[in-house]
């Protein structure tokens, strides 16, 4: 726990050089006036759009948990774990939303090997989403074209391996001959087992049915983020901000960078420039809002849920720390 709350602190503090970094690059000045200058009458609406993805992202979460078996969880409990994984985006390579495996094997007994699929598949699906809505822009500009054919290709084969059982059993065999990991064998095919059916064609197209829509509508906000800035609002405008929120949110996550920090933000305020043709002030300070308005909006609401629900969340493994301390001390003085 001390260690992921380090890793968090880390991630925090490459958050405000990021933004600083990028603000300074665009003309700190020029940036501050962009930002001060923007019609924030339309943060609500934009806060309703990140809100409506989110929405459809725990809808997808949670019927996700339902093709593991998970299905005894009450929506307001599994809600709590979704939310409070928010806040460990922001960890490398997001490996602290492997908390939410933890929590749920708190509040429903289930063993994390069967859980972590669950986050996996969900970060997949994104993906596959994002790499969907950004499909039709990449080929409006041939440049984009190597990165997403590389990004692409690693989704689709990681997938496919997955799906060809005798191929995936296969190399569990011969993990499960390799020092270090023959312990961890039925870890590692109940793992592969709920990988399997939550990656099968219909809870595939299920999963990124829904994250498509959902990611279109952060694509909207970012929209109406560039409206907010003086942009003047068009249908090629909407299908721009969705092309490069889309594949931001591609580059991000394949950097594996803390929260995808640097990566996104450039990537963002680049394509804009490139694509949409804004001033580089411009186009940095669209990038810092829609990632206030969408990352760090997510982080700070997985705190608000951490906060509340922290008992809850962590009480078995508190309780399990204190039995262990118990037992430790009663071997120490001999009873």
């Amino acid at each position: 726990m001390e260690n992921i709350k380090s890793k968090v602190v880390l991630g925090l503090l490459f958050g405000v050089i990021v933004i600083v970094g990028l603000a300074l690059a665009a003309d700190l000045p020029q940036v501050l006036d962009a930002v001060r200058g923007f019609e924030w009458g339309w943060l609500p609406l934009i806060l309703g759009l990140t809100t409506f993805n989110y929405l459809l992202r725990f809808i997808k979460w949670h019927y996700y948990l339902r093709q593991v078996g998970i299905d005894h969880i009450a929506w307001a409990d599994s809600l709590k774990v979704f939310l409070g994984g928010f806040a460990m985006t922001v960890t490398p390579g997001k490996i602290g939303e492997a908390f939410k495996s933890l929590w749920l094997k708190n509040l429903t007994g289930a063993g994390m090997a069967r859980t972590l699929p669950v986050v996996a598949a969900e970060r997949l699906s994104d993906a596959l989403a994002c790499a969907l809505l950004a499909s039709v822009g990449v080929v409006a500009y041939p440049q984009y074209w190597p990165v997403f054919a590389a990004i692409l290709v690693v989704l689709i084969g990681g997938i496919s391996v997955i799906q060809i059982r005798a191929l995936s059993l296969w190399l569990l065999g011969i993990a499960e001959h390799l020092p270090l990991v023959s312990r961890f064998a039925h870890s590692l095919h109940e793992f592969y087992e709920g990988s399997f059916e939550l990656l099968n064609l219909k809870n595939l197209a299920v999963a990124v049915g829904l994250g498509t829509v959902s990611w279109a509508g952060e694509g909207a906000a970012f929209c109406l983020v560039l409206k907010g800035l003086g942009v003047p609002m068009t249908v090629a405008l909407l299908s721009q901000a969705i092309f490069i929120l889309a594949f931001s949110v591609i580059v991000g996550g394949a950097s594996t960078l803390p929260g995808g920090l640097g990566a996104a933000e450039v990537s963002l305020a680049g394509m804009l420039a490139f694509v949409v043709g804004l001033p580089r002030e411009l186009a940095a300070s669209a990038a810092l809002l829609i990632r206030f308005c969408t990352l760090w909006f997510g982080v700070a609401l997985g705190f608000v849920v951490l906060a509340l629900y922290r008992q809850q969340l962590f009480v078995s493994q508190q309780l399990e720390a204190r039995g262990q301390m118990s037992e430790a001390g009663s071997q120490k003085s001999g009873v």
